[in-house]
């Protein structure tokens, strides 16, 4: 079962919209895949876990991280074999990680944490808390904006990834995340 969570060998530059809930990442993947012309990989674990409020009334429990997991590389894996040169995911294991720890006394499986730090990619677009908060069935923390934000950077440096932090109006951030995503298909030209 582990090899459901690696990421199958490919050439395509991917790229991360990391950070806390509610800062914009789904609708920059949507623009930036709609950019490049590409596809985007949206995060499951929001299909999983509406499906089961929808269903039990009931939010994500350490169990289901695992499965979440398998379904957002199952995606990934899929999503790459259509993509154009850049495949953009709006989330990765390594947040998956990162909200495992926050919600369930700094714990994370084993095998979730394996892939989180063995699956590559180019580049991290840290999306920054100043964008208003939307609030859904799932979204849960309001109040913890900045602690969320400052545990998601510490992930990325602790864990060595490329990240450039994305602040600033949609129009700001896709400029941005263009500019770097542009040098790196100049490099991998």
């Amino acid at each position: 079962m582990e090899e459901k969570l690696g990421q199958e060998p490919s050439n395509l530059i991917k790229v991360v919209l990391f950070g806390p809930e509610s800062t914009g990442k789904t609708t920059l993947a949507q623009q930036l895949a709609e950019h490049y012309n590409t596809q985007w990989v949206p995060e499951y674990a929001r299909e999983y876990l509406q499906d089961k409020w929808d269903r039990e009334n009931i939010t994500c429990e350490p169990h289901d991280l695992v499965p979440i997991a398998y379904g957002q590389m199952r995606l990934e894996n899929e999503l790459a074999k259509k993509a154009n040169q850049v495949l953009i995911c709006d989330t990765d294991l390594l947040e998956t990680k990162v909200y495992s720890e926050a919600y369930y006394n700094s714990t994370c499986d084993p095998l979730l944490e394996e892939y989180a730090l063995k699956n590559t990619y180019d580049l991290y677009f840290l999306t920054y808390i100043d964008t208003p908060w939307e609030a859904d069935d799932l979204r849960d923390k309001p109040d913890e904006r900045e602690r969320m934000f400052a545990y998601f950077k510490e992930a990325l440096e602790n864990n060595n990834r490329k990240f450039v932090i994305l602040r600033g109006d949609k129009a700001s951030r896709l400029s941005t995340a263009v500019k770097y995503i542009d040098k790196l298909l100049q490099k991998h030209d």
